[in-house]
């Protein structure tokens, strides 16, 4: 019974350890409740980006309606001129777009449907090894729009936080939950034993 106590506290460890890095990650939903849309200010998502930091593991949300907006990504060069000469990096046009960042360095978006681009629909972060933030508008960038499509972020963060906080806890309670009935369980054979 000891080696198995001590095998589940040890899974329990590795899983608290291997969940942990997930804690820093953020999710942030471009252009926050707004969307991914043709702004009334041409600086509307420069303005949106400049107070966030932008981490490597993060990821970017962007939600639009597909077949009116789409996302590239794009070379910088393309990103100034609003105009793809180059092959695009990535196409997208599903209407929720998910773009992890795995590197740093500098990523550029924009939308290719007719003048949008150049109407300001375009975005330039550049991206580092820091954890990312949300730059204290949490409750702007909370909300999502676009065919119902909605998320509930606690602090803009990422679901792995409530799923690493519930592996903590519910790691805890089974540990906690065993110790309790083996505890038990010996006095009941003691119990047992001496009568």
């Amino acid at each position: 019974m000891a080696k198995l106590q001590l095998s589940l506290l040890l899974l329990m460890a590795m899983g608290c350890v291997i969940m942990a890095p997930m804690n820093a990650m953020i999710t942030h939903n471009v252009g926050g409740s707004f969307g991914w849309s043709i702004p009334k200010d041409p600086n509307f998502y420069q303005d949106w980006a400049n107070p966030r930091t932008f981490g490597v593991g993060d990821k970017l949300v962007f939600t639009y309606v597909p077949m009116v907006h789409n996302v590239l990504e794009v070379i910088e060069k393309d990103f100034t001129t609003c105009n793809p000469q180059e092959k695009p990096i990535h196409i997208h046009t599903s209407g929720v777009t998910i773009v992890e960042l795995t590197n740093s360095g500098n990523y550029y978006f924009f939308c290719a449907y007719g003048k949008h681009c150049e109407l300001g629909q375009k975005l330039n972060i550049t991206v580092g090894y820091k954890p990312g933030s949300t730059g204290g508008t949490v409750a702007s960038d909370a909300a999502t729009t676009a065919a119902g499509y909605a998320t509930n972020l606690v602090h803009n963060k990422s679901s792995c936080n409530s799923i690493h906080f519930f592996g903590l806890v519910s790691g805890i309670v089974v540990f906690l939950v065993l110790q309790f009935h083996c505890s038990s369980y010996k006095m009941y054979l003691i119990n047992f034993r001496s009568s």
